[in-house]
């Protein structure tokens, strides 16, 4: 995983509620057993017509979005199966950061481990990101995790809550194991020294 630092970016506009994992990525791409090339996937049921060309009109496909690097969605996103090529799509896709009212649990947890950052504001906030988004598809949006702020382009902030042993991760750019790898000498240390 990349470190997650400041990042400041264009924002996509998902005005769906309860978008499930099924439908950020079909079954029929979980026979992949690595993330490369999984945002291909990401939301195709919605993505492309039956030709598999781009809807113009979805959000994703439209031009004045393409280089956005955060994800603003409705409540109770990621909800459904366990499924963690979810956010391997969105990654892949190059989303580093997704902001919803609220994430289903798996799929949180799920992302926090895969380098992708979930910020949960309020529905009103939600909202006023949606339209500010809509009438300016410039707005940038700074996410600091540092901080846990989210700044608009007026100076205006929204912070967020994130549990700091997986804020910690995100900064360093480390999962789980990799954690564990950058105790190794003091658990050695500890290993070596008598108990008595």
């Amino acid at each position: 995983m990349q470190p997650f630092k400041p990042l400041e970016a264009t924002a996509v506009p998902l005005r769906m509620e309860n978008v499930d994992t099924d439908q950020i990525i079909p079954a029929k791409y979980l026979t992949a057993v690595t993330k490369d090339g999984m945002g291909a996937g990401l939301f195709s049921w919605i993505r492309y017509d039956r030709d598999g060309k781009p809807k113009e009109d979805f959000v994703l496909n439209r031009p004045e979005f393409q280089a956005a690097k955060i994800l603003v969605a409705g409540r109770n996103f990621g909800s459904g199966s366990s499924r963690e090529h979810a956010v391997w799509a969105l990654t892949d896709y190059g989303f580093r950061c997704v902001i919803s009212p609220g994430f289903a649990d798996i799929f949180y947890n799920n992302s926090l481990k895969n380098g992708l950052l979930p910020v949960t504001l309020s529905e009103e906030t939600v909202n006023m990101l949606w339209d500010l988004i809509e009438e300016d598809p410039a707005t940038a949006l700074v996410v600091d995790l540092e901080s846990q702020t989210v700044t608009l382009p007026d100076g205006q902030q929204h912070t967020f809550a994130i549990d700091p042993f997986r804020k910690l991760c995100l900064l360093e750019g480390i999962d789980d194991l990799g954690y564990i790898m950058s105790k190794e000498m003091a658990i050695e240390t500890y290993e070596r020294t008598p108990l008595y």
